[in-house]
């Protein structure tokens, strides 16, 4: 008798602990939830913000940002853990400094600036998506590793690469299995980092929301799929290993990024992966070119539209939700002067928006959307078009025009779109 007293004393109090909210996000019924409920949001892409935040000047410009964030209603930053190398990389220099300067190398105290980032996100309640590398060259990522391997010749990493060069050579990545293992020692280092200021481990801070395996990692040939697919398996089976209490996704820019949907699908379906992600690039892709944003407009509307609705389809057969965690536009004209007009990138923003609203009054499949990209009150410094070492670091990469896509915390009108569509969504 007294033992079966005991057992029900044990269920009951195990049943509270269970019924209590997490303060991690979840995903069920295709949804996130968060403390128990649906979790929507609006967020940002700062991607710079565990750079920046290395020393005081840096430190005091984050609060700064955060803080007005928090006034806007965002509550979700998608951030870069850490750059691979240093040096020119496809005719620019990198974001620096590195993380991983050499194979297996780590710079550990450059964490610092992203435990500051992550406590203070915490103290505002704000969740990070956290990306693990890079498909593309701005921050090392795949390439750097090829180049540690033997697989891209210095001559051929430091100058302008055609696009068929980069995808050559990308490509060979997942097929690399030193590369991959120089991979997997950053991404142990990072889920199992100890906070310096929380004193957390990151696999149990709540103020991570997920781990991205890359920046858009993508095939890049089509013969190279199968081994894409089984480097996302073998990655989220790794992250997994080590935290079992945060989410766990791609990063893939959908369709575009997949060869095509039904790889797109594949992934996305694997136990291991929580969610799915779509990014849309209009200019990237072709759906305008150069100043003639005005008279492609509708055309742009209407590709992002179709894009969307497509990529969201996909995602429901997968029984997961989905991100649009990248999209931006250009300033009225092409212009990178951050005085000049955002008409079209407001409108553009509010299409977008739109969809996600839809989405969550009809328990769609879309759940949050992440601009690109915050560059808050860093300013470009106009001596030349691209970023060089000393320049206000922004949310454009160094290889594009500083100002290309950067919203600042001076563009109201933007703002007055992004906080309009916070309310009516619920995004919290």
């Amino acid at each position: 008798m007294i033992h079966l007293r005991l057992l029900a004393v044990l269920f009951f109090f195990t049943g509270i602990v269970n019924a209590q909210p997490s303060p991690f996000v979840k995903v069920a019924d295709r949804k996130f939830m968060l403390e128990g409920k649906s979790y929507n949001f609006i967020g940002i892409n700062y991607w710079y913000g565990g750079l920046l935040s290395n020393d005081m000047a840096g430190q005091e410009r984050v609060k700064k940002e955060l803080d007005f964030l928090k006034g806007k209603g965002i509550s979700n930053l998608r951030i870069m853990a850490g750059a691979e190398g240093s040096g020119q990389i496809n005719g620019v220099p990198r974001v620096e400094p590195a993380l991983q300067p050499k194979p297996g190398v780590f710079k550990k105290e450059l964490l610092n600036g992203l435990d500051f980032l992550l406590a203070e996100m915490s103290k505002r309640n704000m969740k990070a998506v956290i990306f693990l590398s890079n498909n593309w060259e701005w921050s090392g990522g795949f390439m750097q590793y090829l180049n540690w391997n033997g697989l891209m010749p210095d001559s051929v990493l430091k100058r302008k690469l055609t696009w068929d060069e980069m995808r050559d050579y990308t490509s060979l990545f997942y097929s690399c299995p030193n590369c991959i293992q120089q991979y997997e020692q950053q991404v142990k280092l990072l889920v199992n980092r100890v906070n310096s200021i929380t004193k957390k481990r990151y696999k149990d801070d709540p103020a991570i929301m997920s781990w991205e395996i890359a920046n858009e990692p993508r095939p890049m040939r089509p013969k190279a799929t199968e081994a894409y697919k089984k480097f996302i398996y073998r990655s989220a089976d790794l992250i997994r290993s080590l935290d079992r209490k945060h989410l766990i996704t791609t990063g893939s820019e959908g369709e575009f990024g997949s060869e095509n949907l039904e790889v797109f699908k594949e992934v996305h379906s694997y136990k291991n992966i929580s969610y799915s992600t779509m990014h849309i690039w209009p200019k990237n892709w072709g759906w305008f070119k150069d100043t003639s944003i005005a008279e492609n407009f509708d055309v742009v509307i209407k590709n992002t539209t179709d894009y969307i609705q497509r990529n969201a389809a996909a995602a429901a057969e997968t029984g997961k939700p989905i991100v649009v965690e990248e999209f931006g536009l250009p300033r009225d004209s092409h212009s990178f002067l951050p005085a000049s007009a955002t008409s079209y990138r407001d409108r553009y923003f509010a299409s977008i928006f739109e969809l996600l609203l839809q989405h969550i009054n009809s328990d769609g499949i879309i759940a949050g959307a992440n601009f690109w990209t915050f560059s808050g009150t860093g300013r470009p410094s106009h001596k030349q078009l691209l970023w060089k070492k000393g320049d206000d670091l922004l949310g454009d990469p160094p290889v594009e025009e500083q100002g290309l896509n950067s919203v600042y915390d001076s563009d109201a009108s933007t703002w007055e779109v992004i906080s309009s569509y916070i309310k009516k969504t619920g995004g919290r």
